[in-house]
């Protein structure tokens, strides 16, 4: 197969210390050491640690990508191995030293000065271990990563056998490492909960005293408090929205420990207008008008080269007259979000799948209008529920806190799908103040708070109901750029396009003379098939490597002006 490798701008020019930037921006302290750069890296089939460490990687890229320096794959059964001498600074050392993972795929064992610590399963969540205990002077950390693309566990759109919708796998370190001291009183976790105008905010310590200062136009709102919660009003509120993007920046503090954070005044809901259930945001109805966002980046595959590339994505997105991004079963490091926050750019998130995908079950036969199914007898193992069950909680607890994420997608087209209406109750009971699409694409059962179609093979046309209806997918039009193109043989797309100019007029088209009229019927969102090329797939109003926009930014604004009336 004749596959090229392009770099994005940001991937050519990229340095031996990447990702600098501190990984979490709403939980913020000045204690921390950056462990992104070279590594030592080794592949063995025996899980033992090897003696030898021959090759040199950069993390936090994977190994099959680009930027690692590495770029192949590991073969089925093989251990990855990474290995780190780190020397504290002088005065680091509070009570505790915490070691800090963005994400590791699939199974991380950490060992600190040749003792394991710990293990660590999932590939798309953030974890820490107490390393206290194994410190010395000089200290060598090993990363033991197992990963075979177990479906028991989520794997999203990664498969062994590329091709079409399935992408390259990758495996090991992809988000930063980094190392913080603090106290021990320190402040674990945040929950904020906002309203319009108030903010709730729970607080994980082992400290009495808490101090929070919230600055605001009117100036700073100083609080001091005893309990695990606070909340408090906010005078003169502004509220977030893709218009309006405003963040309450705020300090909290207690005896060892002072972080930094953020939240923003917004609330979702449903509300019949007309006779007509709508989404709403901030109390009025609001027209949800996004992109598919696959997250992959042709140099460093999971992971873009820089945090720039990420703002680049939104920024650019923004400026075609879109407010909100689908972020597609993928969960991405903080910074991603940080930024949707920060420009203004409403997220609908994903849930990663995992169990096993039918091609027949699940793509074709939904396709043809086969689309209703019992999940209550879909035939998912106990380990495969449990382990959805548990990596959704988990999901919800990491992201909570982010302004921008105003939508739940449990299921996707029915991969991995099981009792859709008891894990609606379940995201439910984990988080009530946002939608909540049970079901994206098809096999919907009784509880939704939306319908939720794609629709790619025919007109689109949708039935008025009693929920407020999401174009969760359609068009996936194709426009392929050859010299910039992944995949010189194969091409993936639902209608095809030879030069932009035509793209972009079937791009009009589609939306004025189909989408648009939905609007009166309950549409309330609408997700274009996508952001970025990937692989394979050349649907993206953006090259694979960025370096091509295939579509007129006046023309898309013109549209988004019609969508959003």
């Amino acid at each position: 197969m004749n596959y090229k490798n392009h770099f994005t701008k940001e991937g050519e020019n990229l340095s031996d210390m990447p990702w600098q930037e501190y990984p979490r921006p709403q939980l913020k302290r000045e204690s921390y050491v950056n462990l992104n750069g070279k590594w030592e890296f080794a592949l063995s089939r025996c899980e033992k640690i090897p003696d030898e460490f021959p090759m040199q990687i950069l993390v936090p890229f994977p190994p099959e990508s680009i930027l690692s320096g590495i770029h192949k794959r590991k073969k089925k059964r093989e251990y990855l191995f990474y290995k780190k001498k780190v020397v504290l600074p002088p005065k680091f050392i509070k009570d505790k030293v915490l070691l800090h993972f963005g994400a590791v795929d699939q199974i991380a064992t950490i060992y600190i000065n040749g003792i394991k610590v710990m293990t660590h399963v999932g590939g798309y969540l953030p974890f820490s271990a107490d390393i206290t205990p194994y410190l010395k002077n000089e200290n060598v950390i090993v990363v033991k990563v197992k990963d075979t693309l177990n479906r028991d566990l989520p794997y999203g759109k990664q498969k062994d056998k590329r091709g079409g919708m399935w992408y390259t796998p990758v495996s090991g370190i992809w988000q930063t490492v980094w190392i913080e001291s603090v106290s021990s009183d320190y402040i674990r976790e945040l929950k904020i909960t906002p309203t319009l105008d108030s903010v709730r905010i729970q607080v994980d310590s082992l400290a009495k005293t808490k101090e929070i200062l919230i600055k605001t136009e009117q100036g700073i709102i100083y609080k001091k408090f005893e309990e695990n919660e606070i909340t408090i009003s906010i005078h003169q509120p502004k509220t977030w929205s893709p218009e309006q993007p405003y963040l309450y920046e705020f300090e909290m503090m207690v005896e060892g420990d002072r972080i930094t954070s953020y939240f923003a005044l917004r609330t979702l809901c449903i509300k019949k207008v007309n006779g007509i259930s709508r989404l709403c945001l901030n109390g009025e109805p609001y027209f949800f008008h996004g992109l598919l966002d696959q997250g992959y980046f042709s140099d460093g595959i999971y992971l873009p080269a820089d945090v720039k590339n990420y703002e680049n994505d939104i920024s650019t997105m923004k400026e075609l007259g879109f407010n909100m991004l689908r972020k597609h079963i993928k969960v991405e490091p903080a910074m991603y979000y940080h930024l949707c926050d920060k420009l203004g750019m409403i997220v609908f998130q994903d849930m990663v799948n995992n169990g096993h995908y039918f091609f027949l079950r699940d793509t074709i036969l939904p396709t043809i209008g086969l689309n209703r199914i019992n999940d209550s007898l879909l035939f998912r193992t106990k380990t495969v529920k449990d382990n959805f069950r548990k990596f959704t909680k988990e999901t919800i607890k990491v992201l909570y806190n982010v302004p921008s994420i105003c939508y739940w997608t449990i299921f996707n087209e029915g991969w991995g799908q099981f009792e859709s209406d008891k894990m609606y109750e379940l995201v439910k009971q984990y988080d009530d103040s946002r939608f909540i699409d049970s079901t994206s694409g098809w096999f919907c059962q009784k509880k939704s708070d939306v319908d939720s179609k794609h629709i790619y093979f025919s007109p689109v046309a949708i039935k008025e109901g009693s929920r407020p209806v999401v174009l969760s997918e359609f068009g996936g039009y194709s426009c392929k750029l050859p010299k910039y193109s992944y995949n010189l043989v194969k091409t993936y797309g639902y209608r095809f396009y030879n030069e932009t100019g035509k793209f972009q007029e079937a791009i009009r088209d589609l939306y004025l003379k189909e989408v648009i009229a939905q609007k009166k019927k309950g549409l309330c969102a609408s997700i274009y098939t996508q952001v970025s090329d990937v692989e394979d797939e050349t649907n993206g109003l953006l090259t694979y490597d960025r370096r091509v926009l295939k579509v007129d930014k006046e023309e898309m604004q013109k549209i988004a002006k019609q969508m959003l009336l």
